[in-house]
């Protein structure tokens, strides 16, 4: 687990409100794929207030709180089509739920009990894993695994949970970082200094995980960092990495447009070169900073 704890100012780790947060998500299923296998889900946690009856309704006021946190996720299917559609969507399911009913899942706990957020958000993997192992095994169909990556943010934390080769990206001015490293077996030979990065990129075994939610072992990398309202994640499967560059996706993120326009001008780039896979693309930022 990586850590970082940089101090921030006050005005770029505040709480954006939820009309200055602009996020966006898109996916598609390439040039070459009948399906799609990929899915995406963007939400925000809020406490709530469940109106049954009332003589006051007038003097109630706001029954929803603001956003107490925000989540951006990516999921890509693997292995026969139809199981890859199935089991990436039941993943995404199971982690939403899973943390829906989390207990007090909110800031205060990321920031207070750091710990304890972390294990709550493995375990949401752990529950889309096993749910995933149980479907096909009652259903008597082939593995239904998929790759998960999850940007959490409870202010002024941000949790990345990642297992497989979707990827999580940050922009922080003109700082461009991966905050996610590829759980494949090409990789693997890379830090265990049997391959160099170069041989690996063109590895067939670039494309071999060695761990994915619903298969064998789904062993989630977590990462903890600060969230500053300079921060522009994005989020995407390997369907965008197989033709856009990271130099690539930092130039777009760069010319400040829209999450929307952003998303759409990456997903078009790699249909242009042959969108040889689905392609999902998440991306967020706020809006307006005030210094």
């Amino acid at each position: 687990m990586a850590t970082e704890t940089a101090p921030l100012k006050s005005s770029t780790q505040s709480r954006p409100a939820a009309s200055e947060i602009d996020v966006f998500g898109l996916t598609h299923q390439g040039r070459v794929r009948k399906t799609n296998a990929d899915h995406f889900l963007i939400c925000s946690f809020h406490r709530s207030l469940k109106i049954h009856a009332t003589s006051i309704s007038k003097m109630l006021g706001p029954t929803e709180t603001e956003s107490r946190g925000f989540l951006m996720l990516v999921a890509d299917g693997v292995g026969g089509m139809d199981a890859a559609q199935e089991g990436s969507a039941h993943a995404l399911a199971a982690v939403s739920q899973h943390l829906l009913h989390a207990s007090e899942i909110c800031s205060h706990m990321a920031v207070q009990q750091e710990e304890t957020a972390i294990e709550e958000l493995k375990k949401a993997v752990a529950h889309a894993h096993d749910a995933l192992k149980e479907h096909a095994e009652q259903a008597g169909v082939p593995s239904t695994a998929t790759t998960l990556s999850m940007l959490a943010v409870f202010w002024p934390r941000a949790f990345v949970v990642h297992v497989g080769d979707s990827r999580v990206y940050r922009l922080r001015g003109t700082e461009f970082r991966r905050l996610t490293t590829d759980q494949t077996v090409a990789q693997m030979m890379v830090e265990a200094g049997a391959m160099t990065p170069e041989a690996a990129d063109r590895s067939k075994l670039k494309h071999v995980l060695w761990s994915a939610v619903g298969s064998q072992e789904a062993v989630p990398q977590v990462t903890v960092v600060d969230a500053d309202q300079r921060d522009r994640p994005l989020l995407c499967s390997d369907g965008l990495t197989k033709h856009v560059s990271d130099a690539e996706i930092r130039e777009h993120m760069l010319r400040d447009l829209s999450s929307e326009e952003t998303c759409r001008a990456l997903v078009d780039l790699a249909l242009e070169r042959g969108g040889s896979d689905n392609i999902t693309v998440v991306m967020g930022r706020v809006r307006k900073l005030a210094l």
